[in-house]
């Protein structure tokens, strides 16, 4: 099976080596059919380079990997996001290539200058400032070349690991197939920037008008169509640094250290994605502190929307109560809400969960709101779930994830800063407007309507059950979903225990006639008798046998 796999293209034979050099153990048993009960990972720094070894397609799986805290547990989260922006540019040569195959006038024509140097460089593109002809700045980002060559090779490797590892008890209880599928289908829309360019549309028009924070204060880049293709995204220039370079780390900062500017941007930031995970259900799912920025008119700019989540109504009001379960340490209603959020694929032990959720958010019983960590916390909470075998969906994941980064670059520029204590009133404004609803005066006279309508239909629904009843015309009809099987599994062994009883009787009947009948001429009636109970007995032991094994 090795050496097939091997031949089959240098780049699956490149990339066999180097998973096989640093998981030589744990594949050797997979390949020979040994038994393994669940893929034992390397260690997260070596997880890590054997991605860096591998290429930019695994650098992005990597990067899609750190999103999913449902799946890892938070070393190996730690390890993955840093692969964030350590890939070295592509020549220049070889972006112009791909930047003249994508107009069809000259780049002369379109752009009055373009900086040579990538001002950044990531798995998948990498970014150049250049001018249009008519003065805007705009920022490249331009796909690598070649990269789509390797993509579906790469893909097709990652499934035939998941089919192995599908293998084992992991394998098949987290769906690792599924999950190979879902990664593939990311790393397919990764190469589509027009779809980039659209989440980014998006995320600007949902951002550009709110109620939550001040909307001139948060700008999310412009994309211009006109320039915008499968491989190249023309977006507005914003002029600015990473928000952790203007704003480093207290401990590591000099001279005066601005307190009130840096609680001001992280109440900014918290407020920008309670209102995506929350209210629009559409979230920037990616906001380490590479693509936030901040810009030199003093603005806070969320760049690189390649990757978002999404989330129903449903799930948003099970998030909020989830939140606010967590914040107020309550063990049980933690317990209820991930069991709808996730409902369990297998019968699970609902009692040895809400303990363990129990002992976990007791530990924080005795500290002060400050100094609780949430995305810890969260993290946490997940790796219970994992522990006790429920299926978190990855939207979820997505959503931990992107709160960690939140909490990371909060607490970077304000230790102080708390997400618990800030983000209590929003929650218990966002309930307020659940109940009372947008306008509350309408909401009231809706209900006033549904009122009325109900107190007119009311006498005369009533009117025709007292009739039915008096008239004995009234029936009740149940239906109870696990009776049918249990019905079915009754009727079948009564049917058997007859046939048992009907075969009994005829082998007791031709015994009697045999015994107290030396007419030949009545003697045939033993051979049919003994030869009926024969062929029920035959039949009864055939139908025992083919309903399944015996217990």
């Amino acid at each position: 099976m090795f050496s097939r796999l091997v031949q089959t293209s240098s780049r699956q034979g490149e990339i066999l080596e180097v998973v096989l050099r640093n998981g030589w153990d744990f594949m050797r048993r997979l390949l020979t059919g040994g038994k393994v009960d669940e893929p034992k990972l390397p260690p997260p720094a070596v997880l890590r380079n054997i991605l860096v070894d591998l290429g930019p397609v695994y650098v992005k799986l990597g990067q899609l990997l750190s999103t999913r805290p449902d799946l890892l547990p938070a070393e190996y989260i730690d390890a993955l996001s840093t692969l964030q922006a350590e890939v070295p540019p592509v020549d220049w040569a070889e972006i112009e290539v791909v930047l003249r195959k994508q107009f069809s006038q000259p780049l002369e024509e379109v752009f009055a200058s373009v900086n040579y140097m990538p001002v950044a460089a990531g798995s998948i593109a990498q970014t150049h400032y250049a001018v249009l002809k008519d003065g805007r700045a705009v920022a490249l980002k331009v796909q690598r070349p070649g990269l789509s060559a390797v993509v579906e090779q790469d893909i097709a490797l990652i499934r035939l690991m998941a089919r192995l590892v599908a293998q084992t008890d992991f394998g098949q209880y987290y769906d690792i197939v599924a999950i190979a599928e879902e990664f593939a289908e990311a790393l397919r829309n990764e190469l589509d920037f027009t779809q980039e360019a659209r989440y980014t549309d998006q995320l600007r028009q949902n951002l550009s008008g709110t109620r939550w924070f001040d909307a001139s204060q948060l700008v999310v880049p412009e994309i211009y169509w006109e320039y915008t293709t499968d491989k190249l995204v023309a977006m507005e220039w914003l002029d600015g640094v990473a928000v952790l370079s203007a704003f480093p780390p207290i401990s590591a900062a000099e001279g005066v250290v601005d307190l009130q500017r840096r609680e001001e941007i992280s109440t900014l930031l918290l407020r920008a994605f309670f209102q995506q995970i929350c209210l629009d259900g559409f979230f920037h799912a990616d906001p380490h502190p590479g693509n936030v920025f901040y810009l030199k008119d003093g603005r806070v700019a969320l760049l690189d929307c390649g990757m978002v989540g999404r989330l129903d109504p449903r799930t948003q009001q099970l998030i909020l109560e989830l939140v606010l379960a967590i914040v107020n340490l309550d063990a049980q209603r933690c317990t209820q809400l991930v069991l709808q959020l996730a409902p369990p694929i297998q019968p699970i032990n609902r009692v040895k969960l809400e303990t363990e959720f129990d002992r976990l958010l007791r530990r924080y019983y005795s500290l002060n709101i400050s100094q609780v960590n949430f995305s810890k916390l969260v993290y946490e909470v997940l790796q219970i779930v994992r522990d006790n075998k429920v299926r978190v969906p990855g939207n979820l994941g997505l959503c931990a994830k992107a709160i960690a980064n939140l909490e990371g670059i909060a607490r970077s520029l304000d230790p102080n800063f708390n997400i618990p204590n800030k983000i209590r009133p929003m929650m218990t404004e966002v309930f307020q407007r659940q109940i009372v609803g947008e306008a509350p005066l309408i909401a009231l006279l809706r209900t006033v309507l549904d009122v009325k309508n109900l107190s007119l239909q009311s006498p005369r629904q009533v009117e025709l059950l007292l009739d039915r009843v008096t008239s004995e015309t009234l029936q009740w009809n149940f239906s109870i979903r696990e009776a049918e099987p249990m019905r079915r599994t009754v009727d079948s062994a009564a049917n058997r225990v007859s046939f048992s009883i009907v075969v009994g009787s005829l082998i007791m009947g031709a015994a009697i006639i045999s015994a107290n009948t030396q007419s030949s001429q009545v003697y045939w009636v033993s051979d049919v008798l003994f030869a009926a109970a024969s062929f029920l007995g035959l039949w009864l032991i055939i139908s025992i046998l083919r309903s399944g094994p015996l217990r």
